[in-house]
């Protein structure tokens, strides 16, 4: 499992979890995460780059997987209607 989400202290953070499914707690660990920044371009990028190693391992497993990358739009359209109150 590989997230993005918006932490504390304007924060983007990017995570990934091998068989989250088996842990006793829904929590992300600590070193669940890959990367903490203020840039959305810099969390962009890690994310996506984790996205395609786990493409590729699950390729190479033979279990092709379609997954779109993360953009820019998906991660802002959440911060703005919180930010701003619109729905």
């Amino acid at each position: 499992m590989i997230w993005v989400e918006r932490k504390a202290g304007a924060l983007w953070a990017v995570g990934r979890a091998v068989n989250p499914q088996h842990r006793s707690s829904d929590e992300p660990r600590r070193d669940d995460y890959v990367f903490e920044g203020y840039e959305l371009d810099d969390c962009l990028q890690v994310a996506n780059e984790a996205l395609e190693d786990d493409v590729s391992v699950s390729e190479q497993d033979g279990r092709p997987e379609h997954l779109k990358p993360f953009t820019r739009g998906e991660m802002l359209k959440p911060l703005e209607r919180w930010f701003f109150g619109r729905r």
